[in-house]
């Protein structure tokens, strides 16, 4: 079995990202699928593994992803992509499905959500609808179902963390009171891999959940007992879902739009339906959620965070890695350059380290204003902070900002998720320059209209002013840091 070549989809997402280093611990054959190989190149284990380049919405680059495969993992899901998920979902689990059947797949394995005694949610119907296309085919499917997933960097753990750290004073809609299951973060990856060692006959859906049900009021209580906190919670009956989605928008790193769809889910019970996942998968020994929260805030005092919700593009997004910038036409830059004493190496492990709780060399804030702005006109902000302080990869997240390009020594290129009239970009070029490097900064933009163009000009006077000084800055740190 451990010989066996399994292909794991939303390989850079928060779960794939985990369950691929423990696949090849356990001696498995992987092959890694992102819409961009670099997204995957430079992790601690990218050298184990196959990297394909596929879509799931493009079934013509389906074929080299599964041939060969036994085994299918299928994580990919679309909650970020825009108001036609539910569709992109579906579409991408039926394409996976029969390019999986024409290959010889023996088995898929699909990571899906709990599911309430009644509709009550998109999120949730899209999780249900995205197994079924899966099951429409003729390869076995093992659906297993989750709800609430506690670990370092999960989506439901950071809402819970942010709002308890940040208000003494918690006022509650009725949403906190709808019991749930929730599991760790590391049980659902043990489930992952019981799944691939059991392969079923026909297919099948299995509830998985940690020993506890609780609401995430108790999920508040819980985590502010753990970190020594007093917290009041003040239940009213009137916060609707939408204002409820704002609010959260406002406090923590969660857009409105995503915890809006989070929410909604919350409307009815998630709990498990009956005991199977332990009659069939026995070896798995599931935390309580206790014991999962203690693992999380361990691995954040420590600083290994493997994965965080935000590290991935949703499917369907239409957003694409552009790192060949100079043959664009209409692209504007801006330029400014320094010369510091001190090798290509020093400075851009400096430069790997901009953002997060250090903020940035010059400016800070100016660049957090930037963010709150951000965030009053529906953008993601400034507070979503980095997955690691001194790792960077290919598709991580920095602040405001996304990796596009990372070539050790030479070159980092960072594009602007905040909502702007275009496409924005800031780029970092290091080239050895004497006894020394040159480093080259540029702000670069890809105007939408006259609207952009006005946007550029407005805030190029600010560009001199913040750029010039932090290159001073960055000069500064490092050569003293030598």
């Amino acid at each position: 079995m451990a010989e066996m070549r399994v292909l794991v989809t939303g390989a850079t997402g928060y779960v794939g990202g985990r369950l691929i280093p423990r696949l090849l611990e356990a001696g498995y054959h992987v092959r890694a699928m992102a819409r961009d190989r670099r997204r995957l190149e430079g992790r601690p284990w990218s050298d184990r593994i196959e990297i394909v380049e596929a879509d799931v919405l493009r079934p013509e680059t389906l074929p080299d992803a599964v041939s060969g495969i036994h085994t299918v993992f299928y994580l990919i899901h679309a909650l970020g992509g825009g108001d036609d998920f539910m569709q992109k979902e579906q579409t991408g689990a039926r394409n996976l499905a029969e390019a999986a059947a024409r290959a010889g797949v023996r088995h898929i394995i699909y990571l899906g959500g709990l599911q309430p005694p009644r509709p009550v949610s998109r999120h949730l119907e899209s999780r249900r609808l995205t197994g079924e296309a899966l099951r429409s085919g003729p390869v076995p499917v093992t659906e297993l179902r989750a709800g609430i997933i506690l670990g370092s960097g999960s989506l439901s753990f950071e809402l819970i963390r942010y709002l308890t750290e940040r208000l003494p004073v918690m006022i509650t809609p009725r949403w906190v009171k709808i019991p749930t299951q929730p599991i760790a973060i590391r049980n659902v990856l043990d489930y992952l891999v019981a799944a691939l060692q059991h392969p079923p006959e026909h297919s099948r859906i299995v509830d998985i959940g940690g020993p506890d049900v609780l609401t995430y009021a108790d999920l508040f209580r819980l985590y502010a007992r753990l970190r020594g906190l007093r917290r009041w919670i003040v239940p009213v009956p009137v916060l609707s879902p939408r204002l409820s989605s704002y609010w959260i928008g406002l406090v923590t790193p969660l857009p409105a739009r995503i915890a809006r769809k989070l929410i909604d889910s919350l409307k009815a019970p998630t709990v498990c339906r009956d005991d199977l996942a332990r009659r069939l998968f026995p070896e798995v020994t599931t935390l309580s959620a206790e014991a999962a929260m203690r693992l999380a805030l361990q691995r954040l005092d420590a600083g290994h965070v493997e994965t965080i919700w935000f590290g991935a593009y949703s499917s369907g997004d239409e957003e694409r890695l552009t790192t060949h910038l100079e043959d664009r036409e209409g692209l504007l830059r801006d330029s400014y350059s320094i010369w510091i004493a001190a090798a290509p190496s020093a400075v851009f492990a400096y430069l790997k380290r901009l953002g997060g709780s250090r903020g940035w060399p010059y400016a800070n804030g100016l660049w957090r204003l930037r963010g709150v702005l951000d965030r009053l006109v529906g953008g993601i902000g400034y507070r979503r902070g980095r997955r690691h302080p001194e790792e960077l990869y290919a598709g991580d997240a920095v602040d405001f900002w996304r990796v596009e390009a990372l070539e050790p020594e030479r070159r980092l290129l960072l594009r602007a998720e905040m909502k702007v009239p275009g496409r924005a970009w800031l780029q970092f070029v290091v080239q050895p320059e004497g006894k020394g490097t040159r480093l080259i900064q540029q702000a670069l933009f890809e105007p939408r209209g006259l609207a952009g163009l006005l946007y550029w000009y407005s805030i190029y006077p600010l560009h001199r002013f913040v750029f010039r000084g932090m290159l001073r800055a960055i000069k500064q740190q490092v050569e003293t840091s030598r």
